[in-house]
């Protein structure tokens, strides 16, 4: 849905510029604000309501009003950008007051992460073969680093040549607000990077697009920089030759990765680390979807949970 600023109150085009120049949130994080404070903009104006200083009474209205075509998670998100909009506008000055604040956000049912089993991954990272051509070297090399690695997919497409280093096993990462990290890979994920850039993206690289994406780690058949729905279609092909049963979207391997990690003995707060999330709290879901190795430890561990007449 196209957001037309010219109809936004001066007070959410200031916000947005804010969010563009300061925050440096990407086109799509501001595009969604933008729907969801021109939604309350509109509605303040059909009921007559000022913006400012605003009032928890008419929040909840509209919150209230939108309801029905809205389910919990979207709810949530109007009224974040509602605390988001009037926290700047106390900053600014504007208001002495954030009334988004006196509002509870809608309770939301808590999902787990779906996570494939590890001899799933593994069969679905192995399925472009580590010898072939170029399309199914550069998905071979993707598949091992989004496992291998944990990039979020906009992670992925965003990643240039020089910010991988195959001796180290390491790349740089520029993640959710434009936040830098350090992730390493495998030896795996190394040697299918190595194909790719040595037998695949010289060929792929010939293409007409390849003008705006020289230094793109990973390219279309046209030598543009590979894009996220590219990436998802693919990953969509490489389903059905796995013959995996169940649909994988590419957020997927990023939760497999860090159960797999989990499972096996990694510290919650290096999978934190690893995943840029910027709350232990994020991360913590992920203890949720590993019952079988709870159930084991348990088991091993605990004097109650023995048969009877055994012993610890």
């Amino acid at each position: 849905m196209p957001v037309d600023r010219a109809t936004l109150p001066p007070e959410i085009e200031r916000f947005a510029r804010f969010l563009e120049v300061e925050r440096r949130a990407s086109a799509h994080t501001i595009k969604g604000y933008l729907i969801d404070l021109g939604q309350y903009a509109a509605w303040l104006a059909e009921a007559g309501q000022p913006l400012l200083p605003g009032s928890p009474a008419a929040i909840r209205a509209f919150l209230a009003r939108t309801s029905g075509t809205a389910r919990a998670p979207s709810l949530a998100r109007k009224l974040s950008a509602l605390r988001s909009l009037y926290r700047f506008l106390v900053r600014e000055g504007l208001t002495d007051q954030n009334p988004a604040r006196a509002v509870a956000s809608p309770r939301q049912p808590k999902k787990l992460p779906v996570v494939l089993p590890e001899e799933d991954a593994a069969a679905l990272v192995e399925a472009p073969g580590a010898m072939g051509p170029p399309l199914a070297l550069r998905d071979r090399a993707f598949l091992e680093l989004l496992y291998g690695s944990g990039l979020r997919v906009a992670e992925l497409v965003g990643l240039d040549v020089r910010d991988v280093d195959l001796g180290e096993r390491l790349a740089r990462v520029l993640g959710k607000r434009r936040k830098e990290r350090i992730v390493p890979f495998g030896h795996p994920a190394a040697d299918a990077l190595r194909a790719w850039l040595d037998g695949g993206r010289p060929v792929l690289a010939a293409g007409p697009d390849h003008a705006g994406a020289e230094g793109a780690l990973f390219l279309n058949f046209r030598g543009g920089r590979i894009t996220t729905r590219s990436i998802a279609r693919r990953i969509d092909g490489w389903v059905l030759q796995a013959a995996l049963p169940r649909h994988v979207h590419p957020h997927v391997l990023r939760h497999s990765f860090a159960t797999h990690l989990l499972s096996n003995g990694a510290d919650l707060r290096g999978i934190q680390e690893l995943l840029g999330h910027a709350s232990l709290s994020t991360t913590q879901r992920y203890t949720h979807v590993d019952w079988k190795r709870l159930a084991a430890v348990y088991d091993d561990a605990h004097p109650r949970a023995k048969g009877p007449g055994s012993r610890p």
